[in-house]
């Protein structure tokens, strides 16, 4: 039977909830025309005295609650299964006008007694995009594990059943954090921009504001006269942290004040819009801002400032740049997946084959100076809309989106952690140096 979408879930609910039952039994039939009304049934005293019986099955022993109190934590629900295991239903958030939806942000803190052991289960994971249904488990290959919301490790987990992912923990302490990858906050780029405010080398312009009126931010490091310009912007999307952590690594690199940094920026300027979507960040969302627009397309077309100003401040800055002669030569939107390429598109402009080999010579590039491996998408490839085919499209901007592999990096063999990210940031000044070199820029 062919259904709509939202009636095959309405009828997959009703009769998980036992609704046709109920209703078979709601009502006796209206008696026939002329014949006595039937008396309802009197119900005994036994049946009319008998507590109702929950289905709601007790705490595990050991674990206290599931807090998700606190800033970036996943929005969700929670129950115990008959055999302990903690079922955690993560909560979706909406593309507006449209089927899609996405839920796969884990952030939340397990609440027990120390030596605790429990199996947490990760449900509500069949995310729709463009209107097709793909269950976000498969990429869900690990997680990441902190006493103290600082210190992480990570850990594989099981998604051999396709659509739920499963994995053990143990609290060495009376609370344990468990997130999909090593979490950036708000409060974390709080941190660094007071840390690097007041270096002569860092301006930090605000250029709009969110939905919900968070201020955003260019970081410029470097001089405004140098005569390259390089264009950085991070978490359009909030569940993916890896390009904070990358933008931390860069920036720290270039700030460490040796004569390699100070070579590194005698001709090279680079402009960072660290956190695009700094609603979704603080609240824990996946993917789309608060009005339901997803801030990594649209860019083949001016923006809807309305419902998306935070790409409104985004353009705008972008065009004072052009205007002042200051076009970037080079942008990349930072992303992470359960790939790990470099997403080179490829709409109809002029020069096309020219880009393409820039292009190359960038991947070539990363993989010498960087532990990148995973290659560049294939020659059919395009995303239309995204910030890496837009700009190029609309502004002639040579640009890129960079996804990180959120679950494995190859060329390390290891589970990706914050520190990995920011090592591939550190190296990446090293990549744009010999790339305009290599252009003769």
């Amino acid at each position: 039977m062919n259904l709509p979408l939202w009636r095959a879930e309405a009828w997959r609910w009703a009769a998980a909830m036992g609704a046709a039952a109920a209703l078979a039994g709601a009502a006796e039939p209206a008696p026939k025309s002329g014949a006595p009304a039937k008396a309802p049934a009197a119900k005994t005293a036994k049946a009319a005295s008998a507590p109702s019986v929950s289905p709601i099955v007790p705490n595990v022993a050991g674990v206290d609650f599931i807090d998700t109190s606190f800033e970036n934590a996943s929005p969700l629900w929670y129950e115990f299964a008959t055999d302990g295991t903690v079922l955690i239903n993560l909560l979706y958030d909406h593309e507006r006008a449209s089927p899609n939806r996405a839920a796969g942000h884990v952030h939340f803190a397990i609440q027990g007694k120390p030596g605790t052991k429990v199996t947490l289960e990760l449900r509500n994971l069949d995310n729709v995009w463009n209107g097709v249904r793909g269950n976000v488990a498969r990429e869900l290959k690990a997680v990441s594990l902190s006493e103290d919301g600082r210190t992480w490790r990570a850990i594989e987990t099981d998604n051999s059943a396709g659509d739920r992912v499963r994995f053990a923990v143990e609290l060495t302490g009376p609370r344990l954090y468990v997130a999909r990858v090593e979490p950036y906050r708000i409060s974390d780029l709080e941190r660094l921009l007071a840390k690097i405010r007041a270096n002569p080398l860092v301006g930090i312009e605000p250029i709009g504001k969110t939905v919900q009126g968070r201020e955003l931010e260019i970081v410029r490091v470097g001089r405004e006269d140098a005569p390259r310009r390089v264009f950085l912007r991070a978490r359009a999307h909030p569940w993916e942290p890896g390009g904070n952590w990358v933008v931390e690594g860069l920036v720290a690199r270039l700030l460490q004040g040796d004569a390699e940094a100070q070579r590194l920026l005698a001709r090279t300027c680079y402009y960072i819009l660290p956190m695009a979507n700094k609603d979704g960040v603080a609240l824990g969302r996946t993917r789309f801002n608060l009005l339901g627009k997803d801030l990594n397309r649209e860019w083949n077309k001016p923006i809807d400032g309305a419902l998306a100003p935070e790409n409104l401040a985004l353009e705008k800055w972008l065009e004072r740049m052009i205007a002042a002669g200051k076009k970037p030569d080079f942008a990349m939107e930072l992303h992470n997946d359960g790939g790990g390429r470099l997403h080179i598109s490829r709409p109809p402009v002029p020069g096309l084959p020219l880009y393409l080999e820039r292009m190359a010579l960038f991947e070539k590039l990363l993989r010498q100076h960087t532990w990148f491996t995973e290659g560049a998408t294939n020659g059919a490839f395009r995303n239309s809309g995204t910030l890496g085919d837009g700009w190029l499209e609309r502004y002639g901007v040579d640009a890129v989106v960079h996804e990180f592999n959120c679950h494995w990096i190859a060329g390390l063999q290891e589970r990706p952690l914050g520190r990995h990210w920011q090592d591939y940031g550190a190296k990446l000044a090293t990549v744009f140096e010999e790339y305009f070199a290599a252009l003769g820029k």
